[in-house]
């Protein structure tokens, strides 16, 4: 199977997570997308209002409940920290050698590339599709062999707005599966 890899700190999982998934699922021809909940990005320290590991699996599993081919996973949760994708993607092969791992991330992510743990290293050894996001500039003509752009549709939805918004008794019906309402109120609403 053809795996695409999409890790987040899913804090919480929302609407343009999942739309970003199917798009991604369906452009580049896989099988399945993991929506991998991590850990403390190594590259974000400093962030307080990260949720606990499980609640956010936990939503993220409720959200895609019923969602062809997009998983909700805690993998990553279970590795030794810092949580570094290049060891991630080694463990994966070790466990799944039967599978095609890909790796999606945006494209503020591809920018900050070149800081990332082994970043030559997982370049040389997978495919790698970078959609877009807003603000950040792709140069297509320079990108390494196996890195390509999957032309998604931009969402403006992120999870810090979605907090924000909680914390401000605003409606976030719109940013949020309807599922997980409930709990992500409950959840951000109770984390100061």
């Amino acid at each position: 199977m053809r795996i695409g890899i999409f890790g987040g700190s899913f804090n919480p999982i929302h609407v343009g997570h999942i739309s970003l998934a199917r798009q991604l699922r369906r452009i580049a021809g896989l099988d399945e997308v993991w929506l991998m909940v991590s850990p403390q990005n190594p590259l974000k320290q400093g962030s307080t209002d990260l949720l606990n590991d499980q609640l956010r699996y936990q939503m993220a599993r409720l959200a895609l409940h019923g969602e062809e081919g997009i998983v909700a996973c805690n993998y990553e949760l279970h590795l030794p920290k810092p949580s570094y994708t290049w060891n991630t993607l080694q463990h994966l092969h070790q466990d799944f050698p039967q599978h095609t791992f890909l790796l999606l991330i945006g494209g503020d992510n591809w920018a900050l590339f070149p800081r990332w743990y082994k970043a030559q290293e997982i370049m040389d050894g997978h495919d790698i599709i970078v959609y877009p996001r807003r603000g950040c500039q792709i140069d297509r003509a320079a990108l390494p062999p196996r890195v390509t752009i999957a032309d998604t549709e931009l969402l403006d939805i992120s999870s810090t707005d979605i907090r924000q918004g909680i914390k401000q008794g605003s409606n976030i019906s719109r940013m949020v599966p309807s599922v997980i309402i409930p709990l992500v109120s409950k959840l951000y609403s109770d984390c100061e």
